[in-house]
């Protein structure tokens, strides 16, 4: 039986949702795209410009984004959950316990390396500590009873469980990238800007005001590519501003090079006409 169409269905009005945020998106971008100003734009002058040979403009990340392994884990996850759920004769036998404790223990080294500033120091005395751990349990023939504990703590998720956290993590990762096109610091060698909003809207503070600090003592956090630029302003007033950034050794090797120079602004002076001498003898009529 074919249901009768009309103007008031669920169908249509999903679509007139639909269209209403297309066309708003549409009309909002033509009204604001002549007053925006992302970070894209400010890379783009910067480097254009000709007084300036180093620059840094970065943003800083959500701490989530330290949980990518877990999300492409996740991704793997659900592949294999899918496939196994589809008789693939590969992965039809896998036990779905099994996947979800290894993607728990990837969660479980994220949230630790998120919530805690785990140095080098920390993780040796946190290896040699487990060591004497299963070294004591063996002397006491506990070890395995002390595994076998463990695998009580396994669970399973279904394929859309796994696909629904990574969807999840990844939009929270696109919130913060579109977040940072608008918020983020522009460091020259003569001042550091300031920009908070969509607009020009901004603070200049020059080089003299503040200062930097590149932080990566969290060394499985710097295993992953990320460190901490820290930025100081000699006003009491001011809070200084945090900002975990990705590629931190790149960033690191750029801000050096930026706080070692001083730009001075060479103006463009005209050039005086050519003398005759210049142009050298006038070329002879052609003769008739």
């Amino acid at each position: 039986m074919v249901a009768e169409w009309s103007w008031t269905s669920n169908g249509m009005i999903a679509l007139y949702i639909v269209l209403g945020v297309v066309v708003a998106g549409v009309a909002a971008w033509f009204v604001m795209r002549r007053t925006l100003r992302t970070r894209i734009d400010v890379q783009r002058q910067l480097r254009k410009d000709p007084d300036i040979s180093d620059w840094l403009v970065v943003f800083g990340w959500t701490p989530k984004v330290l949980y990518v392994p877990t999300m492409a884990a996740a991704v793997l996850a659900a592949v294999l959950m899918f496939l196994s759920e589809s008789g693939w004769p590969i992965v039809a036998g896998i036990d779905p316990k099994v996947v979800g404790g290894f993607w728990f223990a990837i969660f479980f080294v994220n949230l630790l390396i998120e919530e805690y500033n785990i140095t080098i120091k920390l993780l040796l005395i946190a290896i040699i500590g487990t060591g004497f751990l299963l070294l004591w349990l063996h002397l006491l023939g506990w070890v395995l009873p002390f595994l076998h504990l463990l695998t009580h703590l396994a669970f399973s998720i279904s394929g859309m469980g796994y696909l629904l956290i990574a969807i999840i993590g990844f939009l929270l990762l696109a919130i913060a990238w579109v977040h940072g096109l608008f918020y983020y610091a522009a460091i020259t060698p003569n001042c550091l800007d300031l920009h908070v909003g969509p607009t020009e809207a901004g603070e200049q503070v020059g080089r003299e005001d503040y200062n930097t600090k590149i932080d990566t003592g969290d060394f499985l956090e710097r295993l992953l590519g990320f460190g901490r630029i820290s930025i100081t302003f000699k006003s009491n007033t001011r809070p200084p501003l945090t900002m975990l950034v990705w590629r931190v050794e790149k960033k690191a090797e750029m801000l050096e090079r930026v706080r070692a120079k001083f730009a001075v602004d060479h103006p463009q002076v005209p050039r005086p006409p050519a003398s005759p001498q210049e142009i050298g003898p006038a070329a002879e009529p052609p003769a008739v």
